[in-house]
């Protein structure tokens, strides 16, 4: 698995009808938080060197440090938190921001693809969108084609993060992950999406939506994330070569049994609760949209958008 960038995408299809994406970017902006050598070894090896480092703690030895570097960082020397005050493991305060950020050149990420500044970009087999959704939502499944991909993507819905204006917790309709993005009208950049299904010639990628952040009825992950979610990528790259590895649900294609790779896994997963598709829970997401879509395009809704979730609704239903 190789890298060409970790955030922004610029897509066109080329002269043969390929979608292709190159990264306009020269570099990582990535949250530090949570970013350790269990969970992001590249990303640790990254920002080694010529990174800048915002809003994060400062060890006495000129180093730097944030929560999840518990054990990667000796905060006997002394840490001063990212608000200039004395911090020990034993305070009850954050040493770093919850949004503190490493800035460092992509060309340092071992990952990273010998092509990646290629003005001809990577071809796209796949999109896949996701969200942090604690409830209801499947750890990844497949639309059925592309307008139910593009209503996938507007239908998009997750948990604010430290990124975000909003407090966490709230469940926020964040449409294409994109939402403080949208450089111009919404319903203008889905029918721009939409329009692609029309146009002959052109090789349209699979879509799909993940979710790494389902939880149990305990309250914990139920998926470990991480490195592990190459295994979903796998059963994707998959799917991208049409093996019959899926099965049809109310809201999109979902893995057959024991299609996903689960061998090796540190603990056992419950696959059944992690792939539930729970009826009420979906006909409430249905209501959530049609109440976004009402008052944030009203007329302007485009009707295959519409329709789509007519038929996410009815499809809810017979399996009520």
């Amino acid at each position: 698995v190789e890298c060409v960038g970790d955030d922004i995408a610029w897509m066109k299809f080329d002269s043969e009808g390929v979608l292709r994406a190159i990264n306009p970017e020269a570099g990582f902006f990535g949250v530090a938080p949570g970013t350790c050598s269990h969970t992001n070894p590249n990303a640790m090896k990254t920002i080694q060197r010529n990174t800048i480092f915002t809003n994060v703690a400062e060890t006495d030895d000129g180093g730097v440090f944030w929560e999840g570097l518990e054990k990667e960082v000796d905060t006997s020397v002394g840490v001063t938190s990212w608000k200039g005050e004395m911090w020990t493991p034993y305070n009850r305060i954050l040493a770093a921001h919850p949004n503190s950020r490493f800035c460092a050149p992509a060309s340092q990420c071992p990952s990273m693809d010998p092509d990646w500044e290629s003005p001809a970009g990577v071809p796209i087999s796949a999109i896949i969108f996701g969200g942090r959704r604690p409830a209801g939502v499947p750890l990844v499944f497949e639309a059925n084609n592309w307008r139910h991909g593009v209503f996938l993507g507007a239908a998009m819905r997750s948990e604010a993060t430290a990124a975000a204006e909003h407090n966490t917790k709230v469940i926020m309709h964040d449409p294409f992950a994109m939402r403080p993005f949208f450089g111009y009208n919404f319903a203008d950049y889905i029918d721009h999406w939409l329009s692609f299904d029309e146009k002959p010639g052109l090789q349209l990628p699979k879509i799909f939506h993940v979710n790494w952040f389902r939880k149990g009825e305990d309250g914990k992950f139920m998926w470990p994330g991480f490195g592990e979610n190459c295994r979903v990528l796998d059963w994707i790259c998959r799917r991208v070569d049409n093996e019959d590895c899926a099965v049809d649900s109310p809201i999109g294609r979902l893995p057959k049994p024991n299609a996903l790779n689960l061998e090796g896994l540190d603990s056992p997963v419950n696959v059944d609760a992690l792939f539930s598709v729970p009826v009420d829970f979906w006909l409430n997401e249905c209501k959530e949209l049609e109440t976004y879509f009402s008052s944030q395009l009203n007329r302007d809704l485009p009707p295959p958008v519409a329709e789509e979730l007519r038929q996410l609704g009815e499809r809810l239903q017979q399996n009520a």
